[in-house]
């Protein structure tokens, strides 16, 4: 059995992702699939936190809000996160400590702040944690030039550093989360979360997704 290569991570997983192909609320076959990868995950020794996104139910952001102030919206988006996990208030080393005592920690409720999304309060809380690296599940298998269900010869990076995602433009992470990733050092993977067994495949070391790096 392959050894892990991170000790402590931090997996963004957005409200998406919960929703399945329902589109909307929480499929809960999903949830027990995404379940069963962390569990699995986790028995290697590997301490996880995860954020997670409220996508599935709101966000700020999008055609739904279009009418609504956009304070207003985004802490609707952020009480949507809560939906998607039990929580208690957000002391850093007590988090810390759940960690240490193998326990998974979720956190919700995005920064607290407006204007902020998820991917800022995962680089954030990635940050405060001392992760190792963020991994970031989506629907597709890395970054892009271009959007690769729209654009069939759209060219995959493998790697790639954390001032040609800004210069780019690639929309990977927020360019707030990418910039405090980029100022602290930490590593960024994106991958397929869809293919099952990706999770630990990018835990143990496999070169799958795209690697954000200095």
């Amino acid at each position: 059995m392959s050894a892990p290569v991170f000790k402590r991570i931090l997996l963004k997983l957005s409200g998406e992702a919960l929703a399945a192909n329902q589109g909307f609320g929480v499929d809960p076959l999903r949830i027990h699939e995404i379940a069963a990868e962390l569990a699995d995950v986790h028995s290697l020794g590997v301490q996880i936190a995860i954020v997670v996104g409220g996508g599935n139910f709101f966000r700020g952001v999008t055609e739904q809000a279009r009418e609504m102030d956009r304070v207003s919206a985004d802490h609707m988006g952020m009480l949507a996160t809560v939906i998607n996990s039990l929580a208690e208030p957000f002391i850093r080393r007590r988090a810390i400590r759940h960690l240490e005592k193998d326990r998974i920690v979720i956190f919700a409720g995005g920064t607290g702040n407006p204007y902020f999304s998820t991917d800022t309060a995962a680089s954030l809380r990635a940050m405060e944690i001392k992760a190792d690296a963020i991994l970031k599940a989506t629907k597709v298998d890395g970054i892009y030039d271009a959007d690769p269900m729209l654009v069939k010869d759209a060219k995959k990076f493998a790697v790639i550093s954390y001032m040609e995602v800004l210069k780019q433009g690639l929309k990977v992470m927020d360019s707030t989360a990418i910039s405090l990733c980029k100022d602290n050092n930490l590593p960024i993977i994106i991958f397929n979360l869809n293919q099952r067994g990706n999770i630990r495949k990018v835990v143990i070391g496999e070169k799958i997704g795209s690697l954000v790096s200095a």
